[in-house]
């Protein structure tokens, strides 16, 4: 899955924390929303004049835009490794949030699991 594609997948798929998501989609959608969030927040500094401390309109707003699906993605994405979506709780804890991003990056699970079918483009298809 590329970059648009796994954008647009997760934007289609705004309020859907059921099912699973390849490593691909989540990862290409974190890479978009920390591009977005660095050109919107260069944008808000020469616009607005704001500070690097400083949160700005543009930047604020385009975080709350992408703040549900990039919960739901990583819902998806902890399904995909066979884990319950509250597992991302865990990012509030301090330490424990990096931890918990690098077993992210983990290989999906083999076979459907209890959260559905392995995704196109997963781990089934890259076996064959």
């Amino acid at each position: 899955m590329g970059f648009q594609e796994a954008t647009t997948t997760c934007l289609r798929k705004y309020f859907t924390f059921s099912g699973r998501a390849v490593r691909s989609e989540y990862w290409y959608f974190v890479l978009f929303c920390f591009l977005g969030s660095l050109l919107l927040g260069g944008v808000d500094m020469m616009v607005f004049d704001t500070g690097m401390e400083d949160l700005g309109l543009i930047s604020s707003l385009f975080s709350l835009a992408t703040i549900i699906p990039g919960i739901s993605a990583c819902s998806r994405r902890l399904h995909d490794i066979g884990r319950s979506g509250w597992w991302q709780l865990l990012l509030l804890v301090p330490l424990i949030g990096v931890i918990i991003l690098i077993y992210w990056l983990s290989k999906s699970g083999e076979g459907e699991n209890k959260y559905g079918p392995v995704p196109v483009g997963g781990a089934a298809a890259l076996s064959v």
